[in-house]
């Protein structure tokens, strides 16, 4: 008798099962990724061929709870999946980290009623972008609220079917994130910059649109309606996974790509990259490197831990979880510069080098990884914060300013 074994009783005998399956179908296309760089590039957006690999794997189910179909993985998890991504093309690793994680999250903390629609049990699941930084105007009405604004910086956008974004109602105080149809917003070409350019993070905008009360969560919420522990972490702690991932995988990418040139010069006369000094930098490169990434594992591997236990994460806890943030983006950052000094010419000619370059430093101008967040984080950890001190985002809330 022939017993058949299901995916189901896969993931029953072996949690780690969909993880470990997912990153071994990710590695059927990351030189898929890597080759169509600079296709995506010129489109900018990533090419069809790109966006479909990534979605066949599954790739954008990692932070869908398990009940409405999505893989729901664990934050370190998460971390190797956009860091195997962002290491075979930053501008993939990006949109893969906003569509996932603003899926998820919308998965999670909407309604039932609003669950269904987006993330039916048989049927495509919504793919959700758009950003909660700016606020829009929400005018109260019958059974919801009136939409208008204008946002920037909605990464994913051209990829997305559903739009999350911020809006307030000023007579009432309330701040929210709302989500409405993409095809009721306008989208502006204006994706002119210096780098992630297939990322295709455009400015949208809306004008009195409709969206139902059942589409409406507060963005502080960490009382999740779908999903586990994961969620409890609440939106920003979740985008801190996403966006140490990508620095991961983009640091590492820089690496590969300084080993590749030395490759090639090896044996040139007056190469710098046949000198003792280069053999030194590039070791200490890749030190900083595992080291953040070490570094990152175990501060998720322990929120992760008491996450798992039912226990609430510490202040110190979310504190170092916004450091490692900080550490993981400008240790790929410092990487970079190594890279840039001992390249010499090479990155000045357009291709995989420079164009992670120019990701890399697109990458870091994004306000999690700002110098305000350190300076807030230092503040904590030094014990110069208020007993009543906690974490509004990235801002350190004090109800005591003396």
């Amino acid at each position: 008798m022939t017993t058949t074994v299901t995916t189901a009783d896969r993931v029953r005998l072996n949690p780690g099962y969909e993880f470990e399956a997912l990153m071994e179908r990710l590695d059927g296309i990351t030189d898929l990724l890597s080759a169509n760089g600079e296709k995506s590039e010129e489109l900018g957006r990533l090419c069809d061929e790109s966006f479909r690999a990534l979605k066949d794997t599954g790739a954008f189910k990692i932070g869908i709870p398990e009940e409405l179909g999505g893989y729901e993985l664990k934050p370190t998890q998460a971390l190797q999946v956009l860091e195997k991504v962002s290491r075979a093309d930053p501008a993939s690793g990006w949109v893969l980290m906003v569509l996932q994680m603003i899926s998820g999250t919308t998965a999670a903390y909407l309604p039932e009623e609003a669950q269904r629609e987006l993330f039916p049990a048989n049927g495509e699941h919504a793919l959700v972008a758009g950003q909660g930084t700016r606020f829009g105007k929400a005018e109260r009405v019958d059974g919801g609220y009136r939409i208008s604004g204008n946002w920037f910086f909605g990464s994913g956008m051209l990829h997305a079917n559903w739009i999350h974004t911020g809006a307030i109602d000023h007579e009432s105080g309330r701040v929210m994130m709302v989500h409405f149809p993409r095809d009721k917003a306008s989208l502006d070409g204006n994706w002119d910059v210096l780098g992630l350019r297939a990322s295709g993070s455009i400015d949208y905008s809306c004008d009195d649109v409709f969206v139902p009360e059942e589409y409406v969560y507060e963005p502080n919420t960490t009382d999740p309606l779908a999903g586990g522990a994961l969620y409890k972490t609440g939106l920003a702690l979740m985008s801190g996974i996403c966006h140490t991932g990508w620095a991961l995988g983009v640091g590492q990418r820089f690496l590969d790509e300084m080993k590749r040139h030395a490759a090639k010069k090896k044996g040139q006369p007056g190469a710098s990259t046949n000198t003792d000094q280069f053999h030194a930098e590039y070791a200490k490169a890749e030190a900083r490197m595992r080291s953040a990434r070490a570094w990152a594992m175990e501060v998720w591997g322990g929120n992760e831990r008491a996450l798992d236990a039912g226990e609430k994460l510490t202040m110190e806890q979310e504190t170092l979880t916004r450091l490692v943030l900080n550490n993981t983006t400008w240790a790929a950052h410092d990487v970079s510069q190594v890279v840039h000094l001992w390249s010499a010419t090479a990155l000045a000619r357009r291709g995989d080098l420079q164009r992670t370059f120019r990701d890399m430093h697109v990458g870091t101008g994004h306000m999690t990884s700002g110098p305000v967040v350190l300076q807030q984080v230092g503040k904590y950890l030094a014990g110069l914060a208020s007993e009543d001190a906690h974490w509004n985002f990235f801002s350190l809330a004090e109800s005591d300013q003396s």
